[in-house]
C-alpha cells in the first residue's frame, strides 16, 4: 500500500488528473444548487463505485450517502429515523426516485449474521453501531425462512444481502418523512459472480416493492432484462 506519504501524494496526483479532465464549465448548472435525479445509498465498501457504477459523469445528478450495510435509517433517542443523508435531497432537493444498492459478499451483513448466529460483535463501538441495526434484520430473515440456512456460507450471506436490501425498501416506501410519490428501488451490486458474469452489474431485486422477477421485467424496456435477477423467492 506505501507509507502514509505515498498515499497522500497518490490523493494529490489524482485530484490534479481530475481537475485537468473538467472542462471550464463543468460546475457551471450547479453553482446556485442541485437537484440530483436520484439519491443512491450504498454501502461504504471500496469495492462499491458509488457514481461510476451508474456512469454519471455530470457533477448534481447523484446524490450518494453511503453507510455500514446500505442502511436507510439511523436511531435517534431509541426511534428509528430516516437516515438524514438520504433524507436531504429528497426533503430539500426535489429529489424524487431513492436507490437502495446492497452488494455481493457485505461485510456488514456478514457481521450481523456473525453475532445473530452467537458470535461477537466485531468492534470498535461505531461500528458496532451500525452493524447492531442490522442484527435485527438478520434475524427476521432467517425466521422467515426465505434464507437457505443450510447452504455454504457465501450463499446464505448473498441471500441476506438481498434480504437486507428488501427491507430497507420496504422502510423507506412507508417512512411518513418520505412522500408517497417517490420511487424506491432495490439493487444489489455485484462484483462476484453471484447473480451473472458480468463483473460491475447492478442486479434489480426489487422495484417499488414489487420482488417477483417478471412482474419487475415487465417495467423496464427488454435489453434490461438480463439485469432483473433474484436469489430469494
Amino acid at each position: 500500500m506505501g507509507t502514509d506519504q505515498d498515499v497522500l501524494e497518490d490523493l494529490l496526483a489524482g485530484n490534479q488528473r481530475h481537475v485537468a479532465g473538467l472542462a471550464d464549465d463543468h460546475f457551471a448548472d450547479v453553482q446556485d444548487g442541485q437537484q440530483p435525479a436520484v439519491v443512491s445509498i450504498c454501502c461504504s465498501d471500496s469495492r462499491v463505485p458509488q457514481v461510476d457504477m451508474w456512469d454519471a459523469d455530470e457533477p448534481g445528478t447523484v446524490f450518494t450517502p453511503s453507510n455500514i450495510g446500505n442502511q436507510v435509517w439511523d436511531e435517534v433517542d431509541g426511534d428509528q429515523i430516516v437516515n438524514g443523508g438520504l433524507l436531504y435531497p429528497i426533503a430539500h432537493a426535489g429529489t424524487e426516485v431513492a436507490a437502495v444498492v446492497g452488494h455481493t459478499g457485505c461485510g456488514a451483513v456478514t457481521a450481523a449474521y456473525n453475532v445473530a448466529t452467537g458470535g461477537d460483535m466485531p468492534g470498535p463501538q461505531g461500528v458496532d453501531k451500525w452493524v447492531d441495526l442490522l442484527v435485527p434484520v438478520v434475524e427476521e430473515a432467517i425466521e422467515s425462512g426465505q434464507v437457505d440456512t443450510d447452504a455454504d456460507d457465501e450463499t446464505v450471506i448473498n441471500q441476506l444481502v438481498e434480504y437486507n436490501v428488501d427491507t430497507q425498501v420496504q422502510f423507506l416506501r412507508e417512512a411518513a418523512d418520505v412522500p408517497d410519490d417517490v420511487a424506491v428501488y432495490g439493487f444489489v451490486y455485484d462484483f462476484q459472480g453471484i447473480y451473472g458474469d458480468e463483473g460491475g452489474r447492478t442486479y434489480l431485486v426489487n422495484y417499488d416493492g414489487e420482488t417477483e422477477t417478471d412482474a419487475i421485467a415487465e417495467q423496464i424496456p427488454d435489453e434490461y432484462a438480463d439485469a432483473v435477477r433474484r436469489l430469494l423467492a
